[in-house]
């Protein structure tokens, strides 16, 4: 059985370009994101850390720790580190794991369990499942789950509005619809009645009986 949404995000300790960490030590009190690659110093995946470099500030604000891995050594992040910001304009700075005994790639599904115990003679062919994205509440519990195929770089941007959905969503009886964008309208959840409904938000608009919108609450 794979991970699920509101699992225990796995802990582990690692090797990265930061030191040595403990994954929930290293989280604290901060929402995560654990995000993977196929292989250093290949083409989507130099614009993919060099995208999520770029707006590390903004997970910052949303108070998101995020961090890297692949199968590659930590010595090889550390080199990899000038071509990120020679493509891309951007230096990382958040913590690239270097998982070369596929350790922590096995605990959160992003290798087949019978990948092997080394990442040694590895090409990126051999990790076509390695473009993965988790993210953790404080509560260290599973909130989301992504997984691309080795040709489509991700959308980071996406992974911010889900981060703003479910960071909303944790604090109100609220959901969000299809292509929400904050600001926007959200749903109010079935566990709320009419009557607590406007005791919370005030009006709202009910378009179907079990359809009810409302603006997006202010903390």
């Amino acid at each position: 059985m794979g991970l699920r949404i509101n699992d225990t995000a796995p802990d582990f300790t690692a090797e990265t370009t930061h030191g040595t960490i403990r994954f929930h030590e290293w989280l604290g009190d901060s929402w995560g994101v654990i995000f993977s690659h196929p292989k250093n110093f290949t083409p989507v995946c130099t614009t993919e850390l060099g995208a999520m470099a770029g707006i590390q500030h903004e997970f910052e604000k949303r108070n998101v720790k995020i961090i890297g891995i692949s199968v590659d050594p930590v010595e090889d992040h550390e080199r990899w580190k000038d071509d990120i910001q020679k493509a891309t304009g951007h230096r990382v700075e958040y913590p690239l794991i270097g998982d070369r005994d596929l350790t922590v790639a096995k605990l959160y599904d992003m290798l087949p369990a019978d990948a092997g115990d080394s990442a040694a003679g590895r090409t990126p062919a051999d990790n076509a499942t390695v473009r993965s994205v988790y993210v953790i509440g404080p509560d260290k519990k599973i909130k989301l789950i992504l997984t691309y195929p080795m040709t489509t770089g991700r959308n980071f941007a996406e992974i911010l509005r889900a981060i703003d959905s479910l960071q909303l969503t944790a604090k109100h009886q609220v959901a969000t619809p299809a292509n929400w964008q904050p600001g926007e309208d959200v749903i109010i959840t079935a566990a709320v009645s009419n009557e607590e409904a406007v005791k919370r938000f005030g009006s709202f608009e009910t378009i179907l009986p079990y359809l009810r919108k409302t603006k997006q609450p202010v903390d």
